[in-house]
């Protein structure tokens, strides 16, 4: 590789960090304030020192720090163009996979976990990544009926696995 490659690879990772940076210390804040805002149990004469929200202000308060010096590297790194690569680098399949990834995993997190059963949310889960993966997003040409086969064992085997581990063996009740 040539050194203007090198560059423009280290400015794109570099304003990734950067974006990445903020949103850890905008993650670090929130998680300052929610538990700074958690109750205190003070009138249950509970110590300062083991009040529940301690533990999640100090990794809050981490969390900011770590990302304000991850901000303060990637900001004092010259990228030439590394705002426009990134948006390049954004629009690769690959980045596709990790949004779709991405979005697989808050549906079942935000919609389905609470809404039905765990192992249920989980079976669906584990269906639509392999669904998704093996046809739509997948390298090479995929028989779709072998697909959902395969999707339909392994999802069903994961989420009763799940259960019965969790459920029936460690007995832990799943959300």
């Amino acid at each position: 590789m040539d050194d203007h490659t090198d560059a423009r690879e280290e400015g794109v990772r570099a304003r990734a960090d950067l974006v990445t940076a903020l949103v850890l210390v905008a993650l670090g804040l929130a998680v300052i304030y929610l538990s700074w805002t958690m109750p205190r149990l003070e009138a249950r004469r509970i110590h300062p020192s083991t009040i529940p929200g301690l533990v999640p202000l100090f990794l809050g308060v981490g969390l900011t720090l770590l990302g304000g010096l991850l901000a303060w590297r990637s900001s004092r790194i010259e990228a030439p163009g590394g705002w426009r690569d990134l948006v390049g680098v954004l629009r690769t399949r690959e980045a596709l996979r990790v949004g779709v990834l991405l979005a697989l995993a808050l549906v079942h997190t935000l919609v389905l976990v609470g809404l039905i059963p765990f192992w249920a949310a989980a079976m669906l889960f584990i269906f639509a990544f392999i669904m998704v993966f093996e046809t739509w997003l997948n390298e090479g040409p995929a028989d779709p009926v072998k697909s959902l086969v395969w999707a339909l064992a392994i999802a069903v085997a994961g989420g009763g696995g799940i259960y019965l581990v969790f459920e029936r063996i460690f007995l832990v009740r799943l959300p």
